[in-house]
């Protein structure tokens, strides 16, 4: 399945902003689809990730940030309200077939990464 990530952007602390990570080739109504993150220097990290009923999220941005997903679309979202200068990374999507999993090597395919900047 090709992935494409999209809806970045440079906010401020306290805005908010809603990734998109759409897919071709393949539904993703039978994948777990998960969004990760990468800081300048840091190791690539789990947000959040999405099944055909559950959910899951790191800690660090529960309350905060919702996925979702829109089958008849194609289409897995990242909403991000209260937004950090720590939340400050590339962020990616990627689909893959371990159940909510949040360590990346369980994913297959990934997208190219949308830059999320939050200054304070």
């Amino acid at each position: 399945v090709q992935l494409q990530a999209s809806g970045g952007g440079s906010v401020q602390a306290g805005d908010s902003l809603r990734l998109s990570c759409a897919a071709s080739g393949r539904t993703l109504d039978t994948y777990t689809v998960g969004w990760f993150r990468q800081a300048p220097g840091k190791e690539r990290e789990f947000v959040a990730s999405i099944t055909w009923s559950n959910t899951k999220y790191a800690d660090s941005v529960k309350g905060r940030f919702m996925i979702s997903r829109d089958n008849a679309k194609n289409t897995v979202f990242l909403q991000m309200n209260s937004l950090q200068p720590d939340d400050t990374a590339v962020y990616y999507c990627a689909a893959g077939v371990a159940t909510l999993s949040p360590k990346y090597f369980r994913y297959n395919d990934w997208g190219q990464g949308t830059q999320v900047t939050v200054s304070s």
